[in-house]
């Protein structure tokens, strides 16, 4: 009996094949674009297809360089003029320290093999660090696992426990914790969560465990 993973009872997120038409701009690429300075170097780990890239290099005019797993990814970062590197983000990075300006993760960090790794990299290549993830510990997923006894679904984007590449489920208590573990610096710490003024926001700042489904984390030294 044979399986063809292509087919869509198959279809999962953990081989990405983008599509060279396809530009998907995600909402939170925003808070990236908004905290990064004009003209800043920046190194995107997990780049996809260079959407977040294309988007600082024309508005901010900033240097970027990106890394990507996926082939198909990597061959439309190139076909956009982009410079992409095919390679692993979870382990020693082909640069030296402080090579960047800023190391920027989007939605990724759950899904490599070593997350610890990954972000001690970003630290070591780049003063400043933003950092992206869906919480698991979102108040969705804590009411479908206790009264439905399934893997929560809310922050798997569409796919099932079986056919995702979300290896590291993480709450943001469970990244909080990492930084102050992995920092080795008394003056690194998490400058800034991204939120808005509105009561919903409020909830959010106060709880963001239960409320926050989407954190984007700034990291650097408090000067």
């Amino acid at each position: 009996m044979s399986f063809d993973i292509n087919s869509p009872e198959f279809n999962d997120n953990r081989n990405y094949n983008y599509s060279p038409d396809a530009r998907e701009v995600r909402k939170e690429y925003r808070y990236f674009v908004d905290a990064i300075p004009a003209g800043s170097s920046v190194l995107d780990l997990g780049c996809g297809d260079g959407t977040l890239m294309e988007i600082l290099a024309v508005e901010k005019k900033c240097e970027v360089t990106g890394i990507e797993l996926s082939e198909s990814g990597v061959r439309i970062g190139k076909n956009k003029g982009l410079n992409v590197l095919q390679g692993r983000i979870d382990e020693r990075l082909p640069f030296e320290d402080n090579s960047f300006d800023y190391a920027i993760c989007n939605t990724t960090i759950q899904m490599v093999m070593y997350p610890e790794v990954l972000l001690r990299e970003m630290m070591r290549v780049a003063p400043k660090q933003i950092v992206s993830f869906p919480n698991f510990a979102f108040y969705k997923n804590r009411m479908q696992l206790f009264f439905g006894g399934k893997m929560p679904a809310h922050c798997l984007f569409g796919y099932e426990w079986y056919n995702t590449g979300h290896i590291h489920q993480l709450s943001c208590s469970d990244f909080r914790e990492l930084v102050s573990k992995i920092s080795h610096n008394p003056k690194i710490k998490i400058l800034n969560r991204a939120t808005g003024s509105s009561p919903k926001d409020y909830l959010i700042n106060t709880f963001p465990d239960l409320f926050h489904i989407f954190p984007v984390y700034f990291i650097g030294k408090n000067d």
